[in-house]
């Protein structure tokens, strides 16, 4: 059986290499990369998507809420969840979407549901608590999400990719894992630190936070479709999903006023301050969902590349990764040095600034100043150092702990 700090540090691998990946993306301006621009992209977000998060995530569930008796069985599903993973690393560089990375993908999706069923079987969770709600509500939205790959397919087969159909699944997809899986389960960790350290709440007020977060998370999904001028009911129904997303952050904003000065008290100044800022790009989040939902930025973010890619990495280099990084530590599995924590954080949001910039000035019609994209490269550089200096401090301490 493979311990959890080692499943961790083969996520943080996958991160590292993600990263690099995106690295590689950046050069494609400034460098003759002897490469394919789209199939580096498919490589990039697989392995970011599915090995970092993914593998982080399910074995930070399975380290807090799966019973230790069933370790040996969960290691065969954690060692065919990495084949698919290595092959889809493999096999994208070199095919894109073909054979052999999608049958590695759709062995993915199968593993997915095996880990979800599992969970259900194996939990130790109170049923009734709402850190199990929101973990159990984030697997439903994983295997939900997956509706998305499995009609890109017939899409592709049939409509081609130059349909909007094929666009409206690759979004269906990636709403639910962002919103849906992602989110609910980092806030199900949140709730399990709570419950840890015995800072209560009003039931009344995280059912109604509950409630209205899993209903915006449906209703947000509308917001995906407003590029193409879709009927006004589809514009009615996003419009539902910003308003009860907003509801849901005040809801939440004043459960963690009442218990701010507790948080505080059970964590470390430096994870302290990392959850802060992580709260703060949720809130960012929230409000560039709300803008979306007007029809003239919908309409410049469908024109303007820049401003979804700059949303997207957002929300996974600084909402989602900082998260998982910040319960990593806090549960123990990894060590995590503000050192390299501050580089992160530079690289992170100084290239946040250059790609927000950019988008800026394709929509004003201005020119970017002349060495925009290798500053991008140089700036983004930050991002996989930081990763390789967390990942090594982690591997030379569990060796250093060997060896003890």
């Amino acid at each position: 059986m493979i311990s959890v700090k080692k499943q961790i540090l083969i996520s943080l691998f996958y991160f590292l290499i993600a990263s690099s990946l995106g690295i590689i993306l950046r050069l494609f301006p400034v460098a003759n990369v002897n490469a394919t621009y789209k199939y580096i992209v498919h490589t990039h977000s697989h392995v970011a998507l599915l090995g970092w998060v993914y593998v982080g995530l399910t074995s930070l569930i399975f380290y807090v809420c799966i019973k230790n008796d069933v370790q040996k069985k969960y290691s065969l599903l954690f060692w065919c969840t990495q084949i698919t993973i290595i092959g889809m690393l493999v096999s994208f560089p070199i095919t894109g979407y073909a054979l052999f990375s999608i049958i590695f993908s759709t062995l993915f999706l199968i593993c997915s549901y095996w880990f979800y069923l599992f969970f259900r079987k194996n939990n130790t969770c109170i049923k009734n608590s709402y850190s199990y709600k929101f973990i159990n509500a984030s697997l439903l939205f994983m295997v939900f999400s997956s509706i998305g790959p499995w009609v890109l397919g017939i899409i592709m087969n049939t409509l081609g990719s130059s349909s909007h159909w094929y666009k409206n699944a690759i979004y269906f997809y990636l709403h639910f894992q962002y919103n849906g899986w992602f989110i609910f389960c980092l806030l199900g960790f949140f709730l399990i630190f709570l419950e840890k350290n015995k800072i209560s709440i009003q039931k009344r007020a995280i059912s109604s936070f509950y409630r209205h977060l899993i209903i915006s998370c449906v209703l947000t999904l509308f917001l995906s479709f407003l590029w193409m001028n879709p009927p006004k009911y589809i514009l009615v129904l996003a419009t539902f999903g910003v308003i009860y997303q907003l509801i849901a952050l005040v809801k939440l904003h004043r459960i963690l006023i009442g218990i701010k000065s507790t948080i505080a008290t059970n964590l470390t100044p430096f994870l302290y301050q990392l959850l802060k800022f992580v709260y703060l790009l949720f809130i960012i989040k929230i409000i560039l969902q709300f803008l979306s939902d007007i029809p003239y930025f919908s309409t410049l973010i469908s024109q303007i590349i820049d401003f979804v890619i700059g949303y997207l990495h957002l929300v996974f280099l600084g909402l989602v990764s900082l998260s998982l990084l910040l319960f990593l530590a806090y549960f123990k599995l990894i060590k995590l040095s503000e050192i390299w924590v501050k580089m992160y954080l530079i690289g992170f949001i100084v290239s946040e600034i250059l790609i927000f910039y950019k988008g800026f000035c394709n929509w004003q019609q201005l020119s970017i100043f002349d060495t925009y994209y290798l500053t991008l490269v140089l700036v983004s550089g930050f991002i996989p150092i930081s990763l390789f200096g967390i990942l090594f401090q982690n591997i030379v301490k569990k060796r250093s702990l060997i060896k003890k």
